[in-house]
């Protein structure tokens, strides 16, 4: 249980330095130079810890409902790896209404992306 603690602190360490230094994290903003539907979500995220709410919608117009939603699921998988070693650890927390869920998210988070790209909620976030 202590290598798996370390292990995963050692990762978040180094996200966080990564973040810390503004590298880019996001494979599809590298190759393409294009945000992703998602892009923008790391920092917005940032900003709501900070208090600074009209920055992270500007970031991310989702990030209010987004940022909760993704740091729940890490804490609960990185508990799980934890304290059981299993590394797909939302697998047991299945059901239709998860799925319909993660579609709506999902498509809204397109729906969004795309929107942004016509000019909608101050155009595509900088990559």
């Amino acid at each position: 249980m202590r290598g798996r603690a370390a292990r995963l602190g050692t990762a978040a360490a180094v996200l966080g330095l990564l973040v810390a230094c503004g590298a880019p994290l996001c494979p599809f903003a590298i190759v393409t130079r294009h945000p992703c539907p998602g892009c923008g979500l790391t920092r917005a995220t940032l900003a709501l810890a900070q208090g600074h709410l009209a920055d992270a919608l500007r970031l991310h117009p989702l990030s209010p409902v987004m940022a909760p939603l993704v740091i729940a699921a890490l804490a609960y998988n990185a508990a799980i790896y934890v304290k059981d070693g299993r590394i797909a650890a939302a697998e047991g927390v299945q059901g239709a209404w998860i799925t319909r869920l993660g579609i709506a998210l999902a498509a809204l988070m397109l729906a969004v992306w795309i929107a942004r790209f016509l000019g909608a909620f101050g155009g595509p976030v900088p990559v």
